[in-house]
């Protein structure tokens, strides 16, 4: 079994497509369930983000469970899987594990160095494990990556502006209001993780006043509680008052993870009629788009989406702390499948021992049979001189197929072992299945106060 990752990201396709791809997050257990139909998959989690739509699947065949994870995205698409394919970047067993440290590591996002993600990581994790998607290897690779990627903003200084897709937007909206968004009012339309990012932003940036839009009253009821409780003037209402709150606002955040447009062109044109010629910022970051196209064109209305940020930031770099996390991700990567193809062989060299050791006890019974009257410090001194022999016969193949087992090709040696020693395939299994339940044990002991990035449960 091996980790397949089928991916789309800003990287790999425009906007309209992920617009088309996107996944909200009551979408993810049926896609979830529909990709374990398939015949490949055995594990699988769903991370949608405003820039990327990715499955991190557990598979035991690649084209397989190519075939079954790409049908299930198409489909969801609506797109022909050969159109859809054509945006879609794959990695497999290896370099799967590589993609996911560096995007935990935010190296593969759109802000290169942004820490939002790992939060998104989390709560892909948790929305799969609820589905009851997740077995043992993505458990054990997801704790790992979100390590790696905490590890990596904490040492490596990449995130050290602490930019987001929300920052830079923001500081294109600073941009077309003048330079400043002090004193501004702000209008931010969904309360869920993006819109909360946004008002702290706000917050920080010295807004006069910060209304909150949403469907339900209660979220954007509690981020109105917190903001105010923060300094800043703040008030919520229903997403019907836009228009009457845009004549009187700045810029406008949107970002609801809504399917379909939320701001319409009309809408925002009423607002406009009555605003003397204001100038307008409107951040549009929802993915599909909230925000209808046409409102660009509206006059003194300036509109930052993703494709404006996608453009901006193609040729982001950070230098030598872009450098090093890339090193500390190859790093973790190779440490990573080291350990992972020597916990593969642990398994062969249990059940090889076990072998030997039930061989001498039949021969130590079938002594006993013979020379039943045999001297019993004789016998416990015999018995200690054949274990020791076998021990030491047993002990250099063992710590060499461990060594050579962390090598590309270390799977082949463990099925050597089993071949040339006639080892039961059930047997190892049976270990290895025991083996797995207590290093899951283990890690569900070491979760149960992690830190804050740590945390997936």
């Amino acid at each position: 079994m091996s980790v397949l990752v089928v991916g789309l990201s800003h990287r790999s396709a425009p906007v309209e497509v992920l617009e088309r791809a996107a996944v909200v997050a009551d979408e993810v257990p049926k896609l979830l369930d529909e990709m374990l139909h398939g015949t490949h998959v055995s594990e699988a989690v769903l991370l949608s983000t405003c820039n990327r739509i990715e499955v991190y699947a557990v598979v035991d065949a690649f084209h397989g469970g190519l075939a079954d994870v790409s049908g299930v995205l198409s489909r969801h698409a609506a797109m022909p899987l050969a159109e859809f394919t054509e945006h879609v970047y794959v990695h497999y067993a290896g370099s799967a594990v590589q993609h996911l440290f560096a995007v935990s590591s935010g190296l593969d996002s759109m802000v290169v160095g942004e820490a939002q993600i790992l939060g998104q990581l989390r709560s892909a994790y948790a929305a799969a494990d609820e589905a009851g998607t997740v077995g043992r290897v993505l458990h054990e690779l997801a704790q790992h990556a979100l390590r790696v990627g905490k590890r990596v903003h904490a040492s490596t200084g990449i995130d050290a502006a602490g930019a987001s897709v929300v920052s830079e937007a923001l500081a294109d909206a600073s941009a077309a209001l003048g330079g400043s968004l002090e004193g501004r009012r702000a209008v931010v339309v969904g309360a869920g993780a993006m819109g909360a990012l946004a008002s702290a932003h706000l917050r920080r940036a010295g807004a006069a006043e910060i209304v909150v839009l949403n469907r339900s009253p209660e979220r954007a009821a509690r981020l109105v509680e917190n903001t105010v409780a923060q300094g800043t003037p703040a008030r919520s209402a229903g997403l019907d008052a836009l228009a009457a709150e845009l004549v009187a606002a700045d810029l406008m955040v949107a970002c609801t993870g809504a399917v379909g447009t939320v701001v319409d062109q009309a809408t925002v044109a009423a607002a406009v009629a009555g605003r003397a010629a204001r100038p307008l910022a409107v951040c549009d970051l929802g993915l599909p788009r909230d925000v209808e196209a046409g409102v660009a064109a509206l006059p003194g209305v300036t509109l930052i989406d993703l494709i404006a940020l996608q453009r901006r930031l193609s040729s982001d770099e950070r230098g030598a702390a872009v450098a090093a996390a890339q090193e500390l991700v190859a790093e973790e990567a190779q440490a990573y499948l080291a350990a992972q193809r020597s916990a593969e062989v642990t398994p062969t060299v249990t059940a090889l021992r076990r072998r030997a050791s039930d061989v001498i006890d039949a021969e130590l019974l079938r002594l006993d049979s013979r020379l039943p009257d045999l001297d019993t410090r004789v016998r416990e001194e015999f018995t200690r001189s054949v274990r020791r022999v076998v021990d030491k016969l047993l002990h250099t193949p063992t710590v060499q197929v461990k060594r050579l087992a962390e090598g590309p090709d270390g799977d082949s040696y463990a099925a050597a072992l089993r071949a040339l020693f006639e080892l039961d395939p059930q047997t190892t299994a049976a270990v290895a299945i025991q083996r797995s339940g207590d290093v899951i044990a283990a890690l569900e002991a070491r979760s149960d106060n992690p830190g804050p990035e740590e945390s997936i449960r």
